[in-house]
């Protein structure tokens, strides 16, 4: 933390970000809506292009550099863990595996880990062990529900998860075995339970979906209806962990309820390729050797990252200061005279935070980008924040500054 605004790094190539991207459009494939920009260096919660054009970063690539651009602690853990060992498989042990699910469970509850590369096959790993489960003893429950408005990963199984059919068109028919309900809705949950009924699957907090909160009292009914019926909660964490709502897991909100099998992405690796389901051991002993794999999952490097970022997270108090962080912000928008009526609602917690526009605006994270800011729209009209929760007051502060002027231009 102290980050101040830099200097921009020096550039002899002219027009290189025009450069940059003519060359990769012509190699990649089009499936990102990229933007006309190419990102050359980025240190703490700033970012610069390849024209040396500077730019505060309040999304830390889909909320990925949890601890910002290049942080030195990460690149000396990286660099020291590459020197000893890459990748050897998981046929063996190795120590950066274990030392990163201690801390997981540190934070979190009694469990083990199974390390793959993505939120989306934590996800799969997830409803798998569900499924097995619900199969023990001749049982024949192996259908997962899962809320509308969710995001659960884009493999065929987590596009039948996800509770948006845009991700789908094109893609059935639907892999069977999923199917959703409004979020917040119990009865409506409730009815969906049936004897083939073998988990649910939601995330704490909605990211994709708009960063929706659940109301009141939702989550402990919820966690009550798979105790009674015997189904296995599965909390998608792959947006919400690692301290990013002030809270070390966000189901950490919800008083008396933990999930069977929780599953983290996206931060926990640092903005390496990490992904993690996390189940309750009496769960987890049912994934004997040949049920389930990734061959590079757990790879020694990444490990390393992320056991790093936990270690920071933990010796500079970050969850703490994500909370004030958060507060921070939703004060000061909900007092900024010039954009009241532009907003409706801010919803979140901690650094996940959703702002609702009264109405959907035109190119928003391009003019953002204009004026040095990098932030994000879902939904089409939910402006989504998700900075490095590390990111000190005074840069937060400027960022705010430049959003609350986008704001007032709507």
């Amino acid at each position: 933390m102290g980050q101040k605004l830099a200097a921009p790094p020096q550039t002899s190539r002219p027009d290189a970000n025009q450069q940059v991207v003519q060359r990769g459009r012509e190699v990649l494939i089009g499936n990102y809506a990229r933007l006309p920009i190419s990102m050359e260096r980025g240190e703490g919660s700033l970012l610069w292009d390849a024209d040396g054009k500077q730019y505060i970063d309040l999304f830390a690539g889909f909320g990925g550099t949890i601890l910002g651009h290049c942080h030195p602690e990460l690149i000396a853990a990286v660099h020291e863990q590459a020197q000893k060992l890459w990748a050897v498989g998981n046929t063996f042990f190795s120590e950066p595996q274990i030392e990163f699910a201690e801390r997981i469970g540190r934070h979190a509850f009694v469990g083990q880990a199974f390390f793959c590369h993505s939120g989306a096959e934590a996800n799969e790993a997830a409803c798998k062990l569900a499924r097995l489960r619900g199969q023990q003893d001749g049982g024949k429950r192996w259908k997962i529900i899962s809320l509308n408005k969710s995001f659960h990963g884009r493999t065929l199984a987590m596009i039948a998860a996800t509770g948006n059919p845009a991700y789908r068109v094109g893609f059935g028919p639907p892999v069977p075995g999923f199917t959703q309900v409004d979020g917040g809705d119990f009865d409506a949950l409730a009815k969906a339970v049936d004897a083939e009924t073998a988990g649910i699957l939601m995330e704490p907090i909605q990211g994709e979906g708009g960063v929706n909160v659940y109301p009141p009292g939702y989550p402990q009914k919820v966690r009550e209806l798979c105790d009674r019926h015997g189904l296995t909660l599965i909390l998608d964490e792959v947006w919400t962990g690692g301290g990013r709502t002030g809270r070390w897991f966000a189901y950490q909100y919800f008083d008396g309820v933990e999930p069977d099998i929780m599953t983290l992405g996206k931060a926990v690796g640092g903005g390496l390729p990490v992904g993690v389901m996390f189940a309750k051991p009496a769960l987890a002993k049912l994934l004997v050797p040949g049920t389930h794999g990734c061959t590079l999952g757990g790879n020694p490097i990444c490990m390393a990252a992320a056991a790093k970022v936990f270690d920071v997270i933990e010796r500079q108090k970050l969850v703490e200061h994500v909370a004030g962080m958060g507060e921070l912000a939703v004060q000061r928008l909900r007092k900024e005279s010039k954009i009241q009526g532009k907003i409706t609602e801010i919803r979140g917690h901690g650094l996940m935070l959703g702002i609702q526009l009264a109405n959907p605006p035109q190119k928003l994270v391009e003019n953002a980008l204009q004026q040095g800011l990098v932030i994000n729209l879902t939904s089409k009209d939910v402006i989504r924040l998700a900075p490095a929760i590390n990111i000190d007051r005074q840069l937060w502060s400027a960022g705010l500054d430049k959003l609350g002027e986008l704001i007032a231009t709507l």
